[in-house]
């Protein structure tokens, strides 16, 4: 009989530590963007950087949720689409993680939606914009909690207060991003009275703007009203200054694009009050979760947190609420927990819409402030956009 008992106490105790082991068992989530192969290594690695910050300030500097530590996987892209897709295969079935982060280019995130939905497991996209992305082709385990192209062009066609005296011609690359962008510009003039009256789409990586410029030059000059070359690129080459160089001003044609990261930000020093709309600048938003991101980073990098140090940080305090909120740690009570969600960012209050799971947040109407006591142009608060301004169209209905 004791020993009976002394068999019934070892089972007892070896499923208890089994319980307690799988208590204890990380929550594993990957972070899958480009780290190599491209100029926009830079925007992943603020991405890195913002994600690992709010999943610090969610938590209270634990980096626990529900008594289980966050384990975040590092898989790097290489911005090519067939990496992309392999990896994210690799962190949803190898590595048995419960979610993925990422990517950077709109054109390699598109290629990773099918994923997602063979897995059956959650991608939440962060950086990449393309309204694309959470359109027809996408999949009702796609969230998306950066801004979209619509939102962009959106609050940039407000920035330029648009009417019948508007005469723009757009450049964006060639690409999801630059052709989903200015469709989304050209929609938000729809009824403004303002004209596109042409459109030029240059390969990624294009230096020499010169003949690209001078058809939009052809295309403006004649216009009586209000000029405007829109510039929607947002990898490398200078285009809005080499088509500033090639003296636009004497047709009566100005230059108008979004704002960017800080690294960029000094060449705004050649657009002196120019006006536009971008996602985030650090002195833009006045909230207790921006006062501490802006705190922190300058603490701990000496600088102050850019575009996308905010988007990541945005992305995990998603995460976070999420785990917190969902009944079960699995993919079909996170989408529950997830659809209609709203959550605190430094960007002010963000909310999924049920719809199509992208997030809808504010932008910022800035104008160009040059102080010489400041390295790079400072995009001045004109005032928030706030996201029920916007009429931003919905992508794939997930409720059908």
């Amino acid at each position: 009989m004791k020993t009976l008992i002394r068999l019934a106490g070892a089972i007892a105790g070896a499923m208890t530590l089994a319980s307690a082991a799988f208590a204890e068992d990380p929550i594993k989530i990957a972070l899958v963007h480009g780290l190599s192969g491209s100029s926009f290594e830079a925007f992943s690695k603020q991405a890195q950087t913002g994600f690992e910050l709010g999943i610090e300030y969610a938590t209270g500097g634990s980096n626990t949720v529900k008594g289980r530590q966050i384990e975040l996987i590092i898989k790097d892209t290489q911005f090519k689409p067939d990496v992309a897709r392999a990896v994210l295969a690799e962190a949803y079935g190898d590595d048995d993680v419960l979610l993925a982060v990422g990517p950077t280019s709109s054109g390699v995130a598109l290629s990773m939606l099918p994923i997602a939905e063979e897995y059956e497991k959650i991608l939440m996209i962060e950086p990449a914009v393309a309204d694309s992305l959470t359109g027809p082709d996408s999949n009702r385990y796609v969230f998306k909690t950066s801004r979209n192209s619509s939102m962009d062009m959106q609050a940039q066609a407000i920035a330029l207060q648009p009417d019948e005296n508007l005469f723009v011609a757009t450049i964006a690359e060639d690409y999801a991003f630059g052709k989903d962008g200015i469709a989304a510009f050209k929609s938000a003039l729809d009824g403004t009275g303002a004209t596109v009256v042409t459109e030029e789409y240059v390969p990624q990586g294009t230096a020499d703007f010169t003949a690209a410029a001078e058809r939009m030059f052809n295309a403006l000059k004649d216009k009586e009203g209000r000029k405007v070359i829109l510039v929607y690129i947002a990898g490398g080459g200078d285009a809005p200054g080499k088509i500033q160089a090639l003296d636009p001003s004497r047709f009566g044609i100005e230059i108008s694009m979004g704002g960017h990261i800080l690294p960029v930000l000094p060449t705004y020093k050649r657009f002196p009050g120019m006006e536009g709309a971008m996602y985030y600048y650090y002195e833009a938003y006045d909230n207790p979760v921006n006062d501490w991101l802006v705190k922190t980073h300058q603490e701990r990098f000496d600088g102050p947190p850019d575009f996308f140090t905010a988007g990541g940080m945005s992305a995990a305090l998603a995460v976070v609420k999420a785990l917190e909120t969902a009944e079960t740690l699995d993919t079909e009570s996170l989408i529950t927990a997830m659809e209609g969600m709203s959550w605190e960012t430094p960007k002010g209050t963000m909310t999924f819409r049920p719809e199509d799971h992208q997030a809808l947040q504010s932008m910022v109407h800035f104008k160009i402030k040059v102080d010489d006591n400041v390295d790079w142009a400072i995009p001045e608060l004109v005032r928030i956009i706030e996201a029920d301004e916007m009429d931003i169209p919905i992508g794939r209905d997930n409720s059908k």
